[in-house]
């Protein structure tokens, strides 16, 4: 894998910022040494605007265009952890909203391969640019609406869902290969949790709610 600090930044995109994020996070329940290893690891300052570099290693939610956002740190961390927990790796992946593209460099060297789907053009646009710099062969970016499943898009060991569902679709359920897992932010506009739907061993869906988040909400089609 190529290395992806080749931009180090300085001052507040610096990787002492990024050391001092993992350290926050770890604080914060994050500890899983794959996924703060992540975090030291990916310059987020790459995936925001020049305008907001500074405010990079806050752990904030920050804006990316279209009314999208690139989740918090934490959120990153904690679903990468979540994915992850007692597994050792992610597997074979299916990321739905690719968005800026920092949760998908986050998830990529812990995975097999990874499918990631935007249905906004020009974010799927940029964040193909971007990664295409760090040369992650076994990464795949999708314009595409993630929540219409495409013929013969099954076997996925982790689904991610990087933004608000009101429930759980059944699609993203039967895309789950045996022992697969996923990860969602369930909820309305005001009020979501973090789930994690996995089979049991009778072939029954569980589901395990997790803390309270804010992510934008899931829409459908495609955004020129």
């Amino acid at each position: 894998m190529a290395d992806l600090l080749r931009d180090g930044g300085v001052g507040m995109t610096s990787q002492r910022a990024r050391e001092r994020l993992a350290v926050r996070l770890r604080e914060q329940g994050i500890e899983d040494e794959r996924v703060l290893d992540r975090i030291r690891s990916v310059p987020r300052h790459l995936f925001v605007d020049e305008a907001l570099a500074s405010r990079a290693y806050e752990d904030t939610a920050l804006p990316i265009g279209h009314g999208q956002t690139i989740s918090q740190p934490y959120v990153v961390a904690r679903m990468t952890a979540l994915a992850l927990r007692g597994r050792r790796d992610l597997g074979r992946v299916f990321e739905v909203g690719t968005g800026s593209g920092y949760q998908t460099a986050v998830l990529a060297p812990l995975a097999r391969a990874v499918d990631s789907v935007e249905r906004i053009r020009a974010l799927h646009d940029r964040a193909r640019r971007l990664l295409a710099t760090f040369r992650l062969t076994h990464l795949r970016l999708l314009y595409a609406d993630g929540l219409e499943m495409p013929v013969g898009a099954e076997g996925y060991d982790t689904v991610v869902v990087t933004a608000a569902v009101a429930s759980v679709p059944t699609a993203l359920r039967e895309v789950l290969a045996p022992g697969g897992r996923l990860v969602a932010p369930v909820g309305g506009d005001d009020r979501q949790r973090l789930v994690v739907v996995e089979q049991d061993a009778q072939g029954r869906w569980v589901e395990r709610r997790q803390e309270d988040v804010f992510f934008v909400r899931s829409l459908r089609g495609l955004e020129p």
